[in-house]
């Protein structure tokens, strides 16, 4: 058996794995679109037009059993709530919406939780641009990140961050020692 060459491996080893990075990217950006298009249904569904939901019509539980049956795991009561608010959410901002289908359904999970809207628009921002883990995305919740740069005693730092201008460099870098600081 002939030795192959290491870089020509390499090459063939990198192709693959873009393959499967972009396909990834892909099925997940289709799936978070299906997410959102699933909460819109409900919402419609359960408010046929009212302002609210009528009590008592068990919509969610119904789907649930129904879902299941037809497409497994993944369609449970707790999942389709989670869908629902993922349109309540984002349904009035286009902008935000559009971060959302670039992110993993983790990180919009986690961001959704959030009542301030500036906050979770800082964090679906800084979440796409400096393409944070969930778990790096999880510590800068947990240590309020946001928070203290809006608290920081830089005027011009925490005027950007108000603004929403989030490529400012400082951030990287402060990222990136809060991250190290953090582990």
């Amino acid at each position: 058996m002939k030795v192959i060459d290491k870089s020509f491996y390499n090459d063939i080893r990198t192709i693959l794995q873009k393959a499967r990075n972009k396909a990834y990217s892909t099925v997940n950006t289709a799936m978070v679109e299906a997410y959102w298009n699933i909460g819109k249904r409900i919402v419609e569904e359960e408010q046929k037009g009212k302002e609210r939901a009528d009590y008592g019509t068990h919509l969610i539980k119904n789907l649930s059993v129904e879902l299941q049956e037809d497409f497994g795991k993944g369609f449970s009561v707790a999942n389709l709530k989670n869908f629902r608010q993922f349109y309540l959410t984002f349904k009035d901002n286009k902008k935000s919406y559009t971060l959302c289908s670039r992110l993993s359904w983790s990180h919009i999970r986690l961001i959704m939780r959030m009542d301030n809207l500036k906050m979770r628009e800082y964090y679906l921002k800084e979440a796409k641009s400096q393409e944070w883990s969930v778990r790096q995305l999880q510590r800068n919740i947990n240590s309020h990140y946001y928070e203290r740069l809006l608290s920081s005693p830089d005027k011009e730092e925490s005027d950007t961050v108000e603004k929403g201008n989030v490529a400012y460099p400082l951030f990287r870098k402060r990222s990136l020692l809060c991250s190290i600081f953090l582990v």
